[in-house]
């Protein structure tokens, strides 16, 4: 994998509790791969944590944005910094090690052969650890009628470990996209599914956070329940 170059974009608020562990175990899962941290103005040092670590490797790299702005417009703004620095392959990945990093591993394996992979609680079973019931049927659920609405032939298609071909990137007009949240995740993969890249989806299991506190909220819930229609209205009318 040498030849390829990989970077893990982890948005993070507020992830000082995880981040001196995360940071290494990501790291030595392969020599190409690098982590980009995009911080939302985190109160807790998480920034300034990253600054003191980046003296000492060069493999880490940091966004400081100014305010709170949201998943999707971190990622957004991690998959521009990737495509301008001439990474191979980019990850979304979360912070709280509710996303094995070891896992990283079995993406790139399958990235081989795949334009976008996807990390997915909902095949062979229910891969999900340590949630309350009622989140738990809330996301399967939420998956079912993606599926159903967009015709995506996804069954996890709210999931945030996934691994992106740069083309797939370099193919979707990122100023286009609107989304925050779980509405994001799925916008991002249904406009790479109908652009025809070849999409897998491998079985990950999923840890509720032990630390630090969820960003899930009703807001994000209604936007993803929305998102599904507007997307199946611009595929109709060619918008995408």
């Amino acid at each position: 994998m040498a030849d390829k170059k990989s970077l893990v974009i982890i948005p993070t608020y507020n992830e000082m509790e995880n981040l001196p562990e995360l940071i290494p175990i990501v790291l030595s899962q392969d020599d190409s791969i690098d982590i980009l941290i995009v911080d939302d103005k985190s109160s807790d040092g998480t920034a300034q944590y990253v600054l003191e670590q980046q003296k000492s490797n060069s493999r880490l790299h940091l966004i400081q944005r100014e305010r709170k702005l949201g998943l999707g417009t971190a990622y957004i703004a991690g998959f521009r910094y990737a495509l301008a620095n001439g990474y191979d392959y980019i990850f979304e990945m979360d912070a709280d090690f509710s996303h094995e990093p070891k896992e990283i591993l079995h993406f790139l394996k399958a990235i081989e052969e795949n334009d976008l992979v996807l990390g997915s609680r909902y095949i062979d079973g229910v891969r999900v650890l340590n949630w309350p019931m009622k989140r738990l049927l809330l996301s399967y659920f939420a998956s079912v009628y993606t599926r159903i609405i967009t015709g995506m032939p996804i069954k996890d298609a709210t999931g945030g470990f996934k691994c992106f071909r740069r083309k797939v990137l370099e193919s979707i007009d990122l100023d286009n996209v609107r989304s925050n949240g779980y509405s994001f995740q799925i916008e991002m993969t249904f406009k790479a599914y109908k652009k025809g890249f070849k999409i897998k989806e491998i079985p990950i299991v999923f840890m509720d956070r032990v630390k630090g506190k969820s960003k899930m909220s009703k807001k994000i819930v209604r936007e993803a329940v929305l998102m599904v229609w507007k997307l199946r209205l611009r595929s109709i009318f060619g918008i995408l």
